[in-house]
């Protein structure tokens, strides 16, 4: 499986065939955490490999005035595209696209499940590209998995593995285990904030 291309044919026949194990139905605990002490509404945020987005549904509902999307699969972009459809073109925007073409310079880019969907042979690039996308001071937030998984999407990985990753060019500000994980993913996940 791991030689598998995860292209955009692939993760739409997993949501046309609703293979989305990853997906928890509403926003993750911790980042709705980290969302409620935000203060200014205007920040650029960025959410790549969104899938359904709670996360940029939660950021609406707030208040949030500058969100965009990115995702490869077109199914679930022109299904996120009527779901949003008040908010489009105004407070948000969504890409269909690969995440490593994207250009743009964000305040905040939020990971929730997007890592762990990538080949780790792509997690250098990955790093790297972030740190591109990320205004000067900017930060990439989020939650990644702290165990293995058989084969894979998901792929896992450990804290140590993403301190000797991320420090390579971010100030890690947070890299700790979860506190208030859903209770399916207790003890399996960190929280991450990384400046740029």
């Amino acid at each position: 499986m791991n030689d598998l291309p995860l292209n955009a044919g692939y993760w739409d026949e997993r949501y046309q065939t609703e293979q989305t194990s990853w997906d928890i139905g509403y926003i993750s605990t911790p980042l709705k955490a980290y969302f409620d002490q935000l203060t200014n509404k205007y920040l650029a945020i960025l959410i790549p490999g969104c899938g359904n987005s709670y996360e940029a549904e939660y950021l609406l509902q707030q208040g949030f005035t500058n969100i965009t999307l990115i995702d490869i699969a077109p199914l679930l972009t022109e299904k996120l595209a009527v779901k949003f459809s008040q908010y489009v073109g105004r407070q948000l925007t969504i890409i269909t696209g690969d995440f490593f073409a994207l250009e743009g310079q964000y305040d905040l880019i939020i990971e929730q499940t997007f890592f762990c969907a990538l080949q780790p042979s792509l997690r250098k690039d990955y790093m790297h590209k972030m740190y591109e996308l990320l205004k000067p001071g900017g930060k990439l937030v989020g939650v990644l998995f702290n165990r293995t998984f058989e084969g894979g999407p998901p792929f896992g990985g450990s804290m140590e593995e993403y301190k000797g990753l991320f420090e390579q060019k971010f100030t890690l500000h947070t890299l700790t285990p979860c506190y208030n994980s859903i209770p399916p993913r207790s003890g399996a996940e960190v929280f991450m904030i990384a400046r740029k």
